[in-house]
């Protein structure tokens, strides 16, 4: 407790000192000096203008500096000083305060549009984390096939010029977007974005700089073992352009890893063949939330159900064509499983459930599985929904 009280003590003084070598610290001593005696000056010498008392003289000096003019009209000699001396001073003080108020609300403005400024307030948002070209395309495309996050439950972090930034946000639809700059691998900057209260992130191949494909994966293993420290709970997707990096992420936990480029690679060999793929996967990856490829969470009464009693309670105009399982958030799954153990007496099923939980790979889908196929938990449904015919 001593040692406590002795650096809070080494602390104030350390503080003290360097007030007391400050020029400004001496200069608003001797305003405030200064101010006081003017009023005691005109508290003594003006009564016959009408300064009866001291508040009389402390409402005169506090209007001739907020206002700029003279409450009463002082007659004696030392008190016209002691008025003219406390105008010229009085309008000096109020134009450094009100100065002084402009930069700090300035500060705090700029500070903002630059990222710089910790995002107050905010809970279950989505992090948006990198930067490329076709940036605004990729997140008009977000904000249409995810009704539910509304813009100002979207934050971005990257280092990107702030020119670009600034063009974005100052477009209608992206003016309520939060924005933080800096490295999105970094803890710091991290805690500025209230990662430890998101709940989901996206992690895109940053081109912001000058990075090789070897440094942008990097920085993308390493932002996910953050991220997955800061917050577990968090569902977490992100992008690699090399799949050898695909194991570091499965072994951080990573909810889902996109390869663009094995996807890029696929899909031109496919259009090669001259069927049309490219077409079919165009409308399958839909941008928008109502058609294409959909998933949805299936009911909690068909868990541990065969599939052809929830295809009986289908009344959309969609097609299921599979399963997704093993969804959600990983540090979830295991709860689950445990939660699930626990209410099971039979050592067994303890056993099978955990097990699923850590060799199943997340995220997994299963097409055109048959009726009597069981629902497990964490499995979602995959429909397929098309957009109305244009001739």
């Amino acid at each position: 407790m001593s040692k406590k009280k002795g650096k809070i003590t080494k602390r104030i003084i350390r503080n003290l000192r360097y007030t007391l070598k400050n020029p400004l610290t001496w200069f608003w001593l001797f305003v405030s000096v200064l101010l006081c005696l003017i009023t005691i000056v005109n508290f003594r010498t003006e009564n016959e203008a009408g300064i009866e008392c001291l508040w009389d003289s402390v409402w005169f000096t506090l209007v001739t500096i907020i206002a700029g003019y003279y409450e009463y009209s002082p007659v004696s000699l030392p008190g016209r000083i002691a008025s003219l001396l406390l105008l010229v001073f009085g309008m000096l003080v109020l134009s450094l305060i009100t100065g002084k108020l402009a930069s700090y609300f300035m500060d705090i403005q700029m500070k903002k549009e630059k990222g710089l400024m910790a995002i107050k307030n905010i809970k279950g948002h989505f992090l948006l984390c990198g930067w490329r070209s076709g940036f605004e395309k990729i997140l008009d495309t977000i904000i249409n096939t995810n009704p539910e996050i509304s813009p100002d439950m979207i934050v971005l972090i990257n280092e990107a010029p702030s020119e670009q930034i600034e063009q974005l946000l100052e477009l209608e639809r992206f003016k309520e977007i939060h924005y933080i700059s800096g490295d999105f691998a970094d803890e710091k900057v991290l805690r500025r974005a209230k990662i430890e209260s998101a709940e989901r992130a996206l992690i895109i191949s940053d081109h912001s700089k000058k990075y090789s494909d070897l440094e942008i994966d990097s920085r993308t293993v390493l932002a996910v073992i953050s991220m997955t420290n800061i917050n577990p709970g968090m569902y977490l997707a992100a992008e690699l352009i090399d799949s050898k990096f695909e194991k570091h992420l499965r072994m951080a936990h990573c909810d889902e890893i996109i390869l663009t480029t094995d996807y890029e690679h696929n899909l031109l060999a496919s259009a090669s063949g001259g069927m049309g793929y490219s077409n079919v996967m165009r409308s399958l990856i839909s941008d928008d939330a109502d058609s294409g490829i959909l998933i949805e969470d299936i009911p909690h009464q068909f868990i541990g159900k065969a599939l052809v009693e929830y295809k009986r309670s289908l009344k959309y105009p969609k097609v299921l064509i599979g399963l997704l399982l093993n969804t959600g958030n990983f540090h979830q799954r295991r709860k689950d499983a445990l939660r699930e153990a626990q209410k099971n007496p039979d050592i067994k099923a303890v056993v099978g459930n955990l097990n699923k939980v850590k060799l199943l790979k997340p995220n997994q889908p299963v097409l055109t599985p048959p009726d009597d196929y069981v629902i497990m938990r964490n499995t979602k449904a995959i429909f397929v929904r098309g957009k109305p015919l244009e001739f």
